[in-house]
């Protein structure tokens, strides 16, 4: 897993946590008890689970210590955990998790072992990011793949993990009594394209520099990476930029 920074991460916290919002207002559960956040970062995601449903019982999980102890001066309850190897000892009326399980592969079993965790009639409620494609994202490989890159790295970079909506219906279908799918691209406004940058820094960007050997290839890398998406986002009349993000969202209910 690549490292996290907790202060990087939520650089944009407004943006990263509007799907978060838009995730929880969705979910059809008028008092669920026990609820699991998975992948709860720095607790933004957890804060928006707790003014739903205040008298849930609300526990967030996360593989990064930072971000755990981010979550904890703030208040919330967390722990520690790995969702690949999460095997709870009772089941959840909700298990929730945005934008995490990009991180963890083999989505074939991976959401079905989560889902059998949740109670019947209870939910399984997802947000990944939809936009591996995107030229932010397929720039970074082209770079780190490229002659002159790809023998700098220490070892292999993370990448995401994630399929379209189909797939997804079909996985969980046999098992729901109802299935919820959809996809939103928010389109944030920046100042700059180096903002673009600032934001994968704090996500996408992470695996590659965590592979790179020292401060200066990191910078090298990135200062190359700016270079190249600088022609993919124009500035607007206002110099602002328009940074296009598509998600993709599930809820699906047990029988």
């Amino acid at each position: 897993m690549p490292t996290w920074n907790a202060e990087q991460y939520l650089r944009f916290a407004e943006e990263r946590t509007r799907p978060c919002r838009d995730l929880v207002a969705r979910i059809e559960l008028d008092n669920p008890e026990r609820v699991i956040d998975l992948g709860c970062g720095p607790g933004n995601s957890t804060l928006v689970l707790i003014n739903r449903w205040p008298n849930a019982v609300i526990t967030g999980v996360d593989h990064s210590p930072d971000m755990i102890a981010s979550a904890k001066q703030a208040g919330y309850e967390s722990e520690l955990g790995d969702i690949s190897t999460w095997q709870p000892s009772v089941c959840y009326d909700l298990i929730f998790s945005n934008a995490a399980l990009q991180w963890v592969p083999d989505h074939s079993k991976l959401y079905p072992r989560l889902f059998r965790y949740v109670k019947p009639g209870g939910a399984f409620a997802v947000q990944v990011p939809g936009n591996y494609d995107a030229p932010a994202h397929r720039l970074t490989r082209e770079l780190a793949h490229s002659a002159e890159w790809r023998d700098k790295f220490v070892g292999p970079s993370r990448e995401w993990f994630t399929h379209d909506l189909p797939f997804y219906y079909d996985l969980l279908a046999p098992y729901s009594s109802k299935l919820d799918l959809w996809a939103t691209e928010y389109v944030h406004v920046l100042t700059g394209v180096a903002l673009v940058v600032e934001w994968y820094k704090g996500t996408g960007l992470r695996p590659f520099l965590d592979a790179l050997p020292s401060s200066s290839l990191k910078e090298q890398f990135v200062s190359e990476y700016l270079a190249l998406i600088a022609k993919e986002f124009p500035h607007q009349a206002d110099s602002n930029v328009l940074f296009p993000f598509r998600r993709l969202f599930l809820v699906a209910y047990r029988r």
